[in-house]
């Protein structure tokens, strides 16, 4: 039986569901969990940068896009598994893709830190040793 919750009822379940998936990502998924620890310890660093504030929102989101990826990665191997554990080329291919997708996005956070930030570090790599 459907149960009509109306319009803020849908809403607040559906945080509750998304907080849920979270949840249950974040104690099960180890990927996961270091793309946590890696957002605690980049965000501040990211907002005690002395740049511009579009290129603090770069460093931000494009973090926040890796765990984003990787939590979709985590669904689409849930579903292939839940389907079948049976080996099969098309689910080693969904497997493979979503996990090219985590690593392109790590590559292009790595790219945004390493222009925006990097020149920041080297310069202060520079200053400490003069």
């Amino acid at each position: 039986m459907k149960t009509n919750h109306g319009f803020f009822g849908r809403i607040v379940a559906a945080f509750r569901n998304s907080f849920n998936g979270l949840r249950l990502a974040v104690r099960n998924e180890s990927a996961v969990q270091q793309e946590l620890v890696a957002l605690v310890v980049l965000i501040p660093v990211a907002v005690m940068l002395p740049v511009t504030r579009v290129e603090r929102l770069i460093l931000v989101l494009v973090m926040l896009l890796v765990l984003v990826i990787e939590l979709v990665n985590t669904s689409i191997e849930a579903t292939v598994d839940r389907i079948s554990l049976e080996r099969h080329p098309l689910a080693g291919l969904a497997k493979d893709v979503g996990s090219a997708a985590v690593v392109t996005t790590i590559i292009m956070s790595a790219i945004c830190w390493l222009v925006i930030a990097g020149p920041l570090a080297l310069q202060w790599i520079r200053g400490a040793g003069a």
